[in-house]
């Protein structure tokens, strides 16, 4: 079963993610803030992170360069999932090393999953 880690603070989008990714076949785990997914890289690496941006104490960018920064972590698969839809916000996002950069308002979470599977296979 593949594991994604969903690095999310709004307790909504998390409800409505983490029941889409299950139902797929998917295995979850939470961070609602930068600080806890670190630390839940530090004891398990995912298949894949989804990562917000906009999150609470330190913001989806700094995890993506920690990430990136870290030997054991830097291969790691991100996608990032935003409402910031700038291009030089999906640039940035594409620059530090995520894989896909997903605007929230332009996909339905169905599509999000299609997407996530396809890079996964």
């Amino acid at each position: 079963m593949k594991q994604i880690l969903l690095i999310e603070d709004d307790p909504f989008i998390i409800d409505i993610y983490n029941k889409k990714f299950e139902e797929s076949g998917f295995s979850v785990d939470v961070a609602n803030n930068g600080e806890d997914a670190l630390k839940k890289l530090e004891q398990k690496k995912p298949d894949l992170v989804v990562l917000d941006i906009v999150l609470p104490e330190m913001d989806g960018w700094e995890v993506l360069r920690r990430i990136k920064s870290t030997p054991e972590l830097k291969d790691l698969k991100i996608i990032i999932l935003s409402n910031l839809s700038q291009k030089k916000e999906v640039e940035k996002g594409i620059n530090l090393g995520s894989i896909k950069y997903l605007i929230k308002a332009h996909y339905t979470p169905s599509e999000i999953v299609e997407e996530i599977k396809s890079l996964l296979q």
